[in-house]
């Protein structure tokens, strides 16, 4: 069966304005459909039929280059629009005492967003946990991301924030800093938790 883009878990204008109507229409109608698209075309070509995604990527070591950057692509967006909502929050329950014991929310923010500003061209910050449950803060060049067999840090992640020029241009232009401080108003905080608990135990 064919995967399929995931439909967004609220409007298109519901980020705003920390993230503009017009670029989550483009970002999601566009590039992640184009993503999409793209895997399964390579997919088909491969004889990947009939694996989840994240088996697939699992194995990127082994993917031709379409498979592992339009797979990647197709996952970290779907990983991407869970991990926001409307109006934020704060972290709480097991995932508030591991930020805690990481350094402090405001430890993590800052790391975080220096992860993605320093990632030299396009690509993702990561948050990921270890099976301990153990925070770590790390970027991906591209479409890489924390599942695959060819990066250097490994784990679940807990959240990502995409540093593609496409995910910020339109509102920010070259401002890469200012976009990755604004983000955190729309961090989905209890998806966050949600997934962190099922790795913490």
């Amino acid at each position: 069966m064919a995967f399929e883009l995931p439909p967004l878990p609220y409007g298109y204008e519901s980020l705003a304005p920390t993230i503009s109507e017009e670029t989550m229409k483009y970002h999601h109608d566009k590039h992640h459909k184009a993503y999409t698209d793209n895997l399964n075309a390579g997919v088909a070509e491969s004889g990947l039929e009939g694996k989840s995604i994240e088996e697939i990527l699992a194995g990127a070591s082994t993917l031709t280059p379409k498979v592992r950057n339009n797979g990647g692509g197709f996952w970290n967006h779907d990983f991407f629009w869970k991990i926001m909502a409307p109006g934020g929050g704060q972290p709480s329950g097991k995932l508030a005492n591991a930020i805690a014991e990481f350094g402090g929310l405001d430890k993590l923010k800052e790391e975080f967003n220096a992860k993605g500003a320093g990632q030299f061209g396009s690509g993702w910050a990561w948050l990921i946990a270890d099976a301990s449950g153990k925070l770590k803060i790390t970027s991906t060049p591209n479409q890489d991301n924390p599942l695959m067999d060819v990066v250097a840090d490994r784990g679940t992640p807990i959240l990502a924030n995409d540093v593609w020029e496409h995910a910020y241009y339109l509102t920010y232009r070259n401002d890469r800093p200012g976009y990755l401080k604004a983000w955190w108003d729309v961090v989905n905080w209890n998806e966050a938790g949600r997934i962190f608990d099922s790795v913490a135990g």
